[in-house]
C-alpha cells in the first residue's frame, strides 16, 4: 500500500518574534524509503522525509529565510516558483542560471521575499528531474487573514504528482545521452497516495472529510513533470477563485484543466446527499508523443450516517484527447480587477517579441546510435535555439561581467518566417544549439507571443516565466495575425506565472519589466525543458537604486552560496569562469551538438 508522507507542519518552523514578519524554515534533502505500488527498497529524494514535502505558510509582504541542507547523493537546487524575489535572483533556484547546485553535505541559506503574492504557490527542486519528489506548497494569507475576496469554512491542499518506476535523474541522463524518449511515470498521486485503481494500493485513497452545507476552499498544485490534467468532484460544480497567487473572478464550472506548473484556488460546497463521491485527476493529452493514460482518484465524503461502504460516484470528465473543452475552460479565466486587487495591464508597449516554440530533431553524432525518431536525437527550442546551459550560472556571469558564458544575442523574432502551423514537413526540423539570453531594458512594457509549431510531437506548452507575472490577453488557434490584436483583453486577463500555449496556436502576455535580474524562462513539460525549450531573460537595472539587483547574499545572509569552486571574482572581472566552456542540458548532461 502506498505511504502517506504527509503535508503537515513536522518540519522545524521557527518565528522571528522581534520582527514579526521574518520566518525561518529548515529544509533537508535526502534519501527516503517510500513503500509505493508493490516496490520494496526503494528510496527517492525527500525533504524531510515527506512526499510531498513540508509546506511553508506566510502571510504577504513577509521574507522567509530557508536553510537548504542537501544530504543528498548528488547536487541539487529549490526554486519558489510564483516568487517574484524582487531584485533578488540569487535565491531564485534553476541550476546554471541564478546558482549552480548545492553540493552534497553542503548548506545554503536561501531568502524568498514575498510582495504582492497572494493565495497559492508552490516551492520545487530545478535541477535535474528531481522535483518528481521534492516539492511542496507555499500558502500566502492576506495581511489580516481575513480578508479574502470570497468565503469558505475549511481549505486543504491538493498536490498532484507524477510517480516513477526508478531514479528520475538517472531516467533522464540516459534519455539525454541516447536521444530517445524519457520514461514515463508509472503512476499519478494525490498528496502521496496513488488511489485505489492501482496495484497494491489496497484500496487507499486520500480523502477530504466534509460537513453537509459547508463550503470548502481547496489548493490545487500541479507538480507534475510532463503530463496536464482535468480534475472534477463527482456531482458537485467547483468554482475557480484563484490562480498563481493571484485572485481571478468566480468561473462556476464542473471541471477544470491545470498544467504542470500551475496552482488553482477552487471552492466547492458540499451540497449534495451525504455520501461518498470520487475526485478525478485524469491527463489531458494532445500528443502523439508517449504518456501515461492512468488516472488518480480521491475521495470527498461527507461525514454522517449513510453506507460508508458503497462505491463512490466517478465524475464526468472530458476524455483524454479533449481539447476543446482543455481551450473552453481556459479562455473563461479573468482577473478579479477589483478595487483591492485591480489589474494594471500594460497598454503602452514599447518591446514586442515574437518566439515560437516547437519540438525538434537532432542529428545524431558520428559513431554514435540515438534512439530518437527515425534514428536522431530529441530536441526543444525557442525561436529554433535549443538552451544549453553553461557550467557557470548566467547571474554570476552577468553579475560580475564575465565574458564567454553566454551570448546576448536571442532574436525578438523567428529568423525564418513560415507556416508555423501547417505542413512544415519540407523543413530541417534541427536547431541551432546555445546559450542565448534576452536582454530587456528596465521599466519596459513587453509583449511576448508565443507561436506553436507543429514540428515534432505538437502539443500544449505550459510556459512559466521567473521573477515575473504576466498578463494573458490573447489566446487563440492556428498562426497569430496582427488583426486578433484588436481582439486582446486589457481589462480583466489572467494573471498567472504559468500560461498553456495551445497546441499549433499561439498566447500573448504582457508585463512591465520592474524586476531587474536574471531570469528564466522555460515550458513546464520536464522532457521539453530538458531538450532545450528555455531561455533567459536579462532585465538591466534601473537609473535609481531601488532599480538595481541587489548584492549577493554573503557569509551571513545567504552563506554558502554556490558557484563553481568557490569562484566568485569582484565586478569587473572578465577571465573564463573555472568550466565555463563545458556544455550541458539544463537537465542531466549530453554530448555537445554544436
Amino acid at each position: 500500500m502506498g505511504r502517506f508522507l504527509g503535508l503537515g507542519f513536522t518540519l522545524t518552523l521557527l518565528f522571528c518574534m522581534a520582527q514579526g514578519k521574518v520566518l525561518n524554515y529548515d529544509f533537508v534533502v535526502k534519501e527516503t524509503p517510500i513503500n509505493m505500488l508493490c516496490e520494496t527498497n526503494r528510496s527517492v529524494l525527500t525533504v524531510n522525509g515527506l512526499f510531498p514535502g513540508p509546506e511553508i505558510r506566510a502571510h504577504k509582504g513577509d521574507t522567509i529565510y530557508v536553510n537548504v541542507t542537501n544530504m543528498g547523493p548528488y547536487g541539487v537546487t529549490i526554486h519558489w516558483h510564483g516568487v517574484r524575489q524582487i531584485r533578488y535572483p540569487w535565491s531564485d533556484g534553476p541550476e546554471y542560471i541564478t546558482q549552480c547546485p548545492i553540493p552534497t553535505n553542503s548548506s545554503f541559506l536561501q531568502k524568498i521575499i514575498l510582495t504582492e503574492e497572494e493565495g497559492t504557490l508552490w516551492w520545487h527542486a530545478h535541477s535535474d528531474w528531481t522535483r518528481a519528489t521534492i516539492h511542496g506548497p507555499i500558502i500566502i494569507l492576506p495581511v489580516n487573514d481575513t480578508n479574502y475576496p470570497y468565503k469558505f469554512d475549511e481549505q486543504h491542499t491538493i498536490v498532484i504528482s507524477e510517480w516513477y518506476a526508478r531514479d528520475t535523474k538517472d531516467i533522464i541522463d540516459e534519455a539525454l545521452e541516447s536521444g530517445g524518449d524519457p520514461d514515463l511515470s508509472v503512476a499519478y498521486t494525490i498528496n502521496g497516495q496513488p488511489g485505489d485503481t492501482y496495484s497494491c494500493s489496497n484500496g487507499s485513497a486520500y480523502n477530504i472529510t466534509v460537513v453537509q452545507g459547508k463550503t470548502y476552499l481547496l489548493r490545487i498544485i500541479h507538480s507534475g513533470l510532463n503530463e496536464e490534467m482535468f480534475f472534477g468532484i463527482a456531482e458537485h460544480n467547483i468554482t475557480v477563485v484563484g490562480m498563481d497567487g493571484a485572485y481571478l473572478k468566480p468561473l462556476k464550472t464542473n471541471y477544470l484543466m491545470i498544467t504542470p506548473g500551475q496552482t488553482m484556488d477552487v471552492l466547492v460546497t458540499a451540497n449534495q446527499t451525504p455520501g461518498r463521491y470520487y475526485m478525478v485527476f485524469s491527463p489531458f493529452v494532445d500528443t502523439n508523443a508517449p504518456s501515461n493514460d492512468n488516472v488518480t482518484r480521491g475521495i470527498f465524503q461527507y461525514s454522517g450516517t449513510y453506507n460508508h461502504s458503497e462505491t463512490p460516484v466517478l465524475p464526468e470528465l472530458p476524455g483524454f484527447t479533449n481539447k476543446s473543452d482543455a481551450g473552453n475552460f481556459t479562455i473563461q479565466l479573468r482577473s478579479l480587477n477589483s478595487k483591492d486587487h485591480p489589474s494594471t495591464v500594460p497598454t503602452s508597449i514599447t518591446r514586442n517579441i515574437t518566439i515560437t516554440v516547437s519540438v525538434n530533431q537532432q542529428p545524431c553524432p558520428a559513431n554514435k546510435t540515438c534512439t530518437g525518431p527515425d534514428g536522431t536525437m530529441h530536441s526543444a527550442s525557442l525561436n529554433n535555439i535549443s538552451f544549453w546551459a553553461p557550467s557557470i550560472s548566467i547571474l554570476q556571469a552577468y553579475y560580475n561581467n564575465i565574458n564567454g558564458v553566454y551570448n546576448k544575442t536571442f532574436p525578438d523574432s523567428p529568423l525564418f518566417v513560415f507556416d508555423y502551423t501547417g505542413n512544415v514537413s519540407a523543413l530541417g526540423e534541427a536547431a541551432n544549439v546555445t546559450t542565448e539570453v534576452l536582454m530587456i531594458n528596465y521599466n519596459e512594457e513587453v509583449e511576448i507571443r508565443f507561436q506553436g509549431t507543429n514540428f515534432g510531437a505538437a502539443e500544449n506548452h505550459p510556459m512559466h516565466l521567473h521573477g515575473y507575472s504576466f498578463y494573458v490577453v490573447g489566446m487563440g488557434d492556428g498562426n497569430f495575425s496582427d488583426s486578433y490584436i484588436s481582439e486582446y483583453n486589457t481589462v480583466d486577463p489572467p494573471y498567472v506565472n504559468t500560461v498553456g500555449l495551445p497546441k499549433n496556436g499561439w498566447t500573448v502576455i504582457r508585463f512591465k519589466a520592474d524586476n531587474p535580474g536574471v531570469w528564466f524562462m522555460h515550458c513546464h513539460l520536464e522532457r521539453h525543458a530538458s531538450w532545450g525549450m528555455d531561455t533567459v531573460l536579462v532585465v538591466k537595472d534601473g537609473s535609481n537604486s531601488d532599480q538595481k539587483v541587489l548584492p549577493p547574499p554573503g557569509d551571513g545572509e545567504g552563506r554558502a552560496f554556490p558557484q563553481i569552486k568557490g569562484f566568485m571574482p569582484s565586478p569587473g572581472t572578465v577571465e573564463a569562469s573555472p568550466g565555463a566552456d563545458e556544455g550541458h542540458r539544463v537537465s542531466g548532461s549530453q554530448g555537445d551538438l554544436r
